[in-house]
């Protein structure tokens, strides 16, 4: 009773009112509702920074590997095109010189006792003749179409006469099957006035030489090895081939650097 006696008769006399029992009902129905609606508010929102993050995140795809295929021969050094087993032309070079298809015999037409040429190659051989005559040049023909069996006594035969190895011999004549006069496209050319000097560099002092300088184009032939060829073959100032046709510009050109 002491303890009464201390409270305030203002506020001891206050009477306290309790609200009824279903107002107290709803209140706390009321208040755990708000709880977990707060709740479940914060639980989303919460989500909401993490899917965004997710959603900017990119998208990682799958990318087939590429079909693996032949390597284009064209692309490839020579080593490479061996390696591969390409078909290509510099694939089988010798010491410098290209392989060539041995022409059919019955395609040739001869330009002089014991020399033949293909056809087309005769024929504009004969014309550019006659037009070098015309200007006081004789030229003469000394070597054209030459077989592979004829191509193996030059290179071999000479070469073992000669003592010389096989990268000196091909300096100056190509191996068999590897022969521009294999295709009946090349000549050997001389001047009848200065026989002295055929087959040699000292051709190139002579007027024939000159002359085919001068001419030889209008009648297409070209000089195979000319000084600092890039083939490495001595230079040949007598050696010509015919260039005027489809078949005899791949033959010399398609593939070639």
């Amino acid at each position: 009773m002491d303890d009464f006696d201390d409270i305030p008769v203002a506020v001891r006399d206050t009477p306290v009112l309790k609200k009824p029992a279903y107002q107290r009902r709803i209140f706390w129905i009321a208040g755990i509702s708000a709880g977990v609606v707060g709740l479940l508010a914060g639980a989303i929102a919460a989500t909401l920074p993490m899917a965004k993050i997710r959603s900017a995140e990119p998208v990682a795809t799958i990318v087939d590997p590429p079909a693996l295929t032949e390597p284009d021969a064209s692309m490839l050094s020579p080593t490479e095109a061996v390696a591969t087993g390409a078909d290509s032309v510099e694939a089988t070079d010798i010491l410098g010189h290209y392989p060539f298809e041995e022409v059919s015999r019955d395609a040739l037409v001869s330009i002089a006792p014991g020399i033949e040429m293909a056809e087309a190659a005769a024929t504009a051989y004969r014309s550019m003749e006659s037009a070098a005559r015309a200007d006081g040049v004789r030229l003469v023909p000394v070597s054209g179409f030459r077989s592979k069996e004829d191509q193996k006594y030059l290179f071999f035969e000479v070469k073992g006469e000669r003592g010389q190895t096989a990268a000196e011999r091909a300096k100056v004549s190509a191996p068999p099957g590897h022969s521009e006069h294999h295709t009946g496209y090349a000549v050997d050319l001389g001047d009848a006035d200065a026989g002295g000097a055929n087959l040699s560099e000292s051709f190139e002092n002579t007027r024939a030489f000159q002359w085919l300088e001068q001419n030889a184009g209008y009648y297409s032939f070209e000089l195979s090895f000319p000084k600092g060829n890039a083939q490495g073959v001595s230079y040949e100032p007598w050696h010509w081939r015919f260039v005027g046709n489809q078949e005899s510009l791949e033959t010399f050109h398609k593939g070639r650097s």
